[in-house]
């Protein structure tokens, strides 16, 4: 079930594109308070909020890939595969 013909999260696309975006320039922020030698604990609140929007982002897709893959697949004869790989999936994005 990997490469789906049309992807669950295209009506999502833009919003996570935008969502990638923002991190990508807190990540960058967070770059440049480590060479500017800014205050530890400042820094660590600044991880804290890219790991909580990747967690947001991660959760759309997760929310989209149920919704469209997960539903389309279950509707065939691959019930079992799909919810294993789903379970899967869980697994390794709450860790």
């Amino acid at each position: 079930m990997k490469s789906e013909v049309s992807c669950s999260y295209c009506e999502s696309k833009e919003d996570l594109k935008k969502r990638l975006k923002k991190i990508e320039g807190q990540i960058k922020g967070i770059q440049k308070m480590v060479e500017n030698e800014k205050y530890c604990v400042d820094i660590l609140i600044q991880i804290a909020a890219v790991r909580a929007a990747l967690d947001r982002v991660g959760l759309i897709l997760l929310k989209d890939h149920t919704k469209g893959c997960v539903v389309r697949a279950i509707n065939t004869e691959r019930q079992e595969e799909v919810i294993e790989e789903l379970i899967r999936v869980i697994s390794h994005f709450i860790k």
